[in-house]
This record gives structure tokens, sequence and C-alpha cells, in this order.
């Protein structure tokens, strides 16, 4: 039957859900408890995103009878992690996320914006997203350092098990991660509290430095690293959606969560390469089967983000940041390898790269701004330079 619902999509969609949960959802509680959220506003927060990602995914693919994959904004994330907190606490970061949420709508609706974003030179907006993630992708080193016996075999399965199978490697860290800590951590009923997420409600507060530091970078990694690749993975397995609607949706739906702790809702990337493959089923128009059921598994995920969120919040920090670098080290080599790939701009990339991972904060503003800024006026300054004369 045209269309019609197939176990391969069944399989292919479980897949999607967990290796898109399990491989970041540590990213996404440290980014947000860095900005100031509490365990109960970390796991609404965690809620809102995947309800918010799975209902997306199964309005887009309904409508569309295409395999369109949502995810949360792991690099997004990945920004707040590296941030610190904020004056003027959550709320400030809430209001953040709502003008980042309103960002991506504007991109869908007025299509210069989102051509401005795509014309931000690509080793720059690279290089920003490197920088962003270095800060994690080297807790691995630091849980060894100071955990050598923990650190040490989280680090052995994720790169064992990633021999086997890639998209395993990161999960399986995961478990064995918690197996550790559950055997190793004195964690008592009374530090996990309420394990049923209840939605927080968090009144959002603005801030110009919040919006310049927070709510631009973040709308930015999330186009450039999430939603752009997104659109690509879905052309190159045939697919040929308008990017406009789908912006507008991911766009409101972030506005949906943001109040109640989400970040970011964006079109899913690596995951939509499982959705949208042959793996999914042979024929393309059964393939959006996959998506929706990820979706459904998302929303299921979303209603025990508080048991994660409690585990991870009674854990020792060095060990989660350890697994959430490990689940970024693959998008650090990526942006890395792209900043510099090219010889023109490549000393503007790295200039952004630096000041990004130093984490410069100037005028309440984060680093990855000011590595954006330092990196621009690097390249046009070669640019000028190179500016040919007027004739005498």
């Amino acid at each position: 039957m045209k269309g019609a619902f197939s176990v391969q999509a069944l399989a292919a969609g479980l897949l999607a859900a967990f290796v898109g949960f399990a491989s970041s959802f540590a990213v996404i509680i440290q980014g947000l408890t860095t900005v100031g959220a509490s365990q109960a506003e970390a796991a609404s927060g965690l809620m809102a995103l995947s309800i918010s990602m799975g209902v997306c995914a199964i309005w887009l693919s309904l409508r569309t009878r295409l395999p369109i994959s949502v995810a949360w904004s792991t690099p997004g994330a990945a920004l707040l992690a590296t941030s610190g907190a904020l004056e003027g606490g959550f709320a400030v970061a809430v209001g953040a996320f709502l003008v980042t949420g309103l960002l991506i709508v504007l991109a869908g609706m007025w299509k210069p914006l989102g051509r401005w974003v795509a014309a931000i030179p690509a080793p720059l907006a690279n290089a920003m997203l490197a920088g962003v993630l270095f800060g994690l992708c080297v807790a691995p080193v630091r849980a060894v350092a100071q955990m050598p016996l923990l650190g040490l075999a989280i680090v052995i399965t994720w790169a064992v098990v990633g021999r086997i199978n890639r998209l395993y490697a990161v999960p399986a860290s995961v478990l064995v991660a918690a197996i550790l800590i559950a055997s190793t951590t004195d964690i008592s009923a009374s530090s996990m509290g309420s394990l049923w997420p209840h939605p927080v409600l968090v009144v959002p507060s603005f801030s110009f430095a919040a919006v310049i530091g927070i709510a631009l970078p973040l709308f930015i990694v999330t186009m450039a690293s999430q939603n752009i690749p997104g659109i690509a993975v879905l052309n190159v397995n045939g697919y040929r959606p308008d990017p406009s609607p789908l912006f507008r949706t991911t766009g409101i739906f972030s506005l949906f969560s943001a109040p109640f702790g989400g970040h970011a809702v964006n079109l899913a990337a690596i995951t939509a390469a499982l959705c949208a493959g042959e793996d999914a089923h042979p024929d393309p128009k059964r393939r959006y089967w996959a998506a929706i059921v990820a979706g459904l598994l998302y929303i299921v995920f979303g209603l025990l983000a508080g048991a994660a969120t409690a585990f991870i919040s009674a854990s020792p920090p060095i060990l989660i940041e350890a697994v959430a670098g490990l689940a970024l080290l693959g998008a650090f080599g990526s942006a890395l390898m792209a900043a510099v790939s090219a010889p023109e701009g490549r000393e503007a990339a790295v200039v952004t790269f630096i000041v990004t991972a130093a984490g410069l904060s100037f005028l309440g503003i984060s680093g990855a701004f000011w590595g954006l800024v330092a990196g621009g006026a690097m390249l046009a300054l070669q640019r000028w330079r190179k500016a040919p004369k007027p004739a005498a």
C-alpha cells in the first residue's frame, strides 16, 4: 500500500529517537543549569524540548508526507554550557530563548533574514561553533585526570563501541556512565526528588547583554549547524521541501517551549539521515513514518525528563561533562575542519575560534559573539588589503 506504515520505518524511527536523546540530553541539562536553571527548571526545559520536537516532527511529517526529523539544538546547548551564569538568573536566559525562537520564525517568514544568516562566511560560523564546543570536548580528558578509573571506563567504552558502530558509541558510554555513577555515588531518594517532571513556567526577563551574547549566537548556530544542514540531508536523499515553512514551524515550537525552559527546536541533521535514508524503507514515499515514530518516542522520553535530570543532578559533574564532550567530538571535528579547510579566511577563522574558545566576556556579552566580531574584522581587513588599487 502506497505510503503505508512498515516495520522497517518503525525500527529506523526508534533508533533515531534513542540515538538523538541518549547522545545529547546530558548536554542539554548541562547548558540549562549553567545559565541558572534549577533542577526542576532543567527538567521542565528538557521535557518541553522533547515534547515540542516530538509533536513538531509528527505534525510536519504528516502534513508534508516527508521524513521531517526535528531535534533540539545541541550546539546551542553547548553554547549555553560555556556562557556561564547570567545577571538576572534563568529568567534572562528564557527571555533570550524567546528572542531566538522569534528570529527563527522571522527567518522563515522574511527570506532576507535567512539569506543574511547564510551569507555569514562559513569558515567563521564553523570556527565559532568549534570554539563553543571546545570547552566541553576537553571534559573527557579532565575526567580521566580527576577520576581515572571511571573516566577511562567511559572513554574506552565510547572508543571500542565506536569501532563497531558509531551510532551506538555515545549511547553505550551513557549507559556505562549511568551504571558507574549508580554503583559508586550515594544517590538517595531525597536527593533524587520528584522523578515525574512538572512544567515550570518561567516569567522571562530581557536584557541587551543576553540578547547579544545568548540569543544572536544561539540563533546563528541553530540555523547554521542544524536547520541548514537538516535541509541538506533531505535534499541529498531526494526530498526538496520549501525550507521557509519548516523554519517557521520549528521557530513557533521554540516559542512554545521557551517559557518552560527550552532553548531551541530545529530540524535534525544526524538523526534526519536515519529517517530519510534507505534504512527507513526502500520506497522514499514510506519513510515519513520513521520520523513520526521518532516523534512519538521523543514525547515518551519527555515524560521521563524528571528522572534523567534528577539522576544527572546527583551525579559527579565531571562525568556528565565527559559524556557530553564525547557526544560533541564529531561535531567539533567537522566544524574545525570546515573552518580551516580553505586557505582564504583561515586566519580569520582561527581568530574566531581562539576568541570564542577563550570564553572572553565583555560588557556582559559572551565570547561567541566577540569571536564572530573579531573574526569578521580580521576577514574584512584581509579583503581590504587585497582590494585592487585604482589606476593612477
